[in-house]
């Protein structure tokens, strides 16, 4: 490698040490172990305890395929090592594992563009607050960005094997390995092997020609699929149904999806605060017609209509079929009334929100960071917040500007994934960060006009001009 951590290893030293610091901050500050952690939790415990991969409810087991199992077993090896439901101990795996990521990270930067990019990218991802704050709490997150991670790199030394030597099938079964976890811990992981699957096949045919990559590739993609093949059997022995992945809507067969809520909702929640305020509170809070925006209503009419069916909904704060309905009705009016709104604004608006919003949901603010009339502070906090996340854009975009080597996959990904975003109803901003392991080293790109010339990087990777 060209990554001199023999030359340069208290550099490294310093950064990670430095980038352990910030997430064990975090997790002292900020632990987050609810909602969501506790869903794994449960599942991984009574895995675990009992054999059964389900889900306690009023005291009552009951098998589940809401969540794929990638994160419940990382949780069963954490319980067996340090303790059951020790969460802590989970956050500190997670510290490691981030920072391996923060690793592979600069070692892809080196291989597409330059030593010192590398180290640039080092320091960019040990200090990424946004990435950095979910080792702190046990999500997904944290195993799926280091899976791209190792994906990404794992890509890179596949395409660098010289012209004259076969490709190596080492690189092409880790990345398999990667694709497959990526997509066990998330559904939406399978992207990454849908970007760099076909990524493989693009560059190697340069170096070896289509007919002696495309093996290559076609195995890798046989052996991702192969885990998922014993789930979908469990889902259908145990549920009857055809089920590869997870469901969209996180229920079990049987359970309701609340579709017109669920198409109003898309017609009106374009950030967080709705997400919060409106869709998360479905079937378990009061909905308050004052929390929803001016956008919610194309006219009185429709605000009178509204305002009754959440009287009703609030009186027992259960969703009937008959009030489901009623949503349906309401949303169906103002899709056909604004076509353009449904299908082109709201998604484009939701999208710039994921990309965009003070990246501040774990730090216990105020959700409605804005209104700067109530709190000060944390409106001007949120703002340099939402300032920093934007230079790492900015920066991102410089770097494309020079188009490394595998900036075409890494934009596949991200367009992938955005075009995947823009179809769900509550946005989260933690839904873009598995495109960090790309932003960061584009970002590092930017601070670094010329690819440093290397004999190591093949010419699958030609020399790039100065910018």
């Amino acid at each position: 490698m060209r990554f001199a951590l023999p030359r340069r290893w208290w550099i490294g030293l310093i950064a990670l040490a430095a980038g352990a610091w910030l997430r064990l901050w975090f997790i002292h500050a900020y632990p987050e172990v609810q909602g969501d952690p506790l869903v794994y939790g449960s599942i991984a415990k009574n895995w675990m305890l009992h054999g059964i991969y389900g889900t306690t409810t009023s005291g009552t087991l009951r098998p589940t395929l809401i969540r794929l199992p990638g994160y419940p077993l990382f949780l069963v090896a954490c319980f067996k090592l340090f303790g059951m439901e020790h969460y802590h101990a989970v956050m500190f795996a997670q510290t490691a594992i981030d920072l391996a990521t923060c690793v592979l990270i600069a070692a892809f930067t080196v291989r597409i563009w330059s030593a010192k990019a590398g180290w640039i990218a080092l320091w960019l991802a040990v200090f990424c607050p946004f990435t950095a704050n979910y080792a702190a709490v046990p999500l997904t997150e944290t195993l799926e960005l280091f899976w791209i991670g190792v994906a990404l790199y794992a890509l890179a030394r596949f395409l660098e094997t010289s012209k004259t030597e076969p490709p190596r099938w080492s690189w092409a079964l880790l990345q398999a390995l990667a694709w497959s976890y990526a997509a066990l811990l998330r559904p939406d992981g399978a992207l990454i092997a849908v970007a760099l699957c076909p990524a493989m096949v693009w560059y190697g045919r340069k170096r070896w020609g289509m007919r002696r990559v495309l093996p290559y590739a076609a195995v890798a993609a046989f052996l991702s699929i192969l885990p998922f093949i014993p789930w979908t059997i469990r889902n259908w022995s145990t549920f009857h149904v055809f089920q590869p992945l997870a469901p969209r809507y996180a229920t079990d067969p049987g359970e309701d999806t609340n579709p017109g809520f669920n198409r109003w909702t898309k017609t009106v929640c374009v950030d967080l605060a709705c997400t919060w305020e409106v869709y998360w509170n479905i079937d378990s809070d009061v909905i308050d017609i004052a929390n929803l925006p001016a956008r919610a209503f194309d006219s009185p009419e429709q605000y009178e209509q509204t305002r009754g069916l959440l009287r009703d909904y609030n009186k027992t704060q259960s969703l009937t079929p008959e009030m489901d309905d009623r949503f349906a009705q309401i949303a169906a009016d103002r899709i056909r009334a604004k076509l353009f709104r449904y299908y082109v604004a709201l998604p484009l608006a939701r999208l710039a929100d994921m990309w965009l919003r003070p990246r501040t949901e774990l730090l216990w603010i105020e959700l409605r960071w804005w209104e700067y009339w109530h709190h000060h502070s944390e409106t001007e906090f949120a703002a340099a917040y939402a300032g920093l996340n934007l230079l790492y854009l900015i920066a991102a975009l410089w770097g494309l500007k020079r188009w490394p080597p595998l900036a075409g996959a890494m934009v596949a990904f991200i367009l992938l994934r955005c075009a995947l975003l823009a179809t769900i109803e509550a946005p989260e901003p933690r839904y873009t960060l598995e495109c960090f392991p790309m932003i960061i080293p584009l970002a590092a790109v930017a601070f670094v006009p010329r690819r440093e010339p290397a004999t190591s990087l093949p010419s699958v990777f030609p020399e790039q001009p100065a910018a």
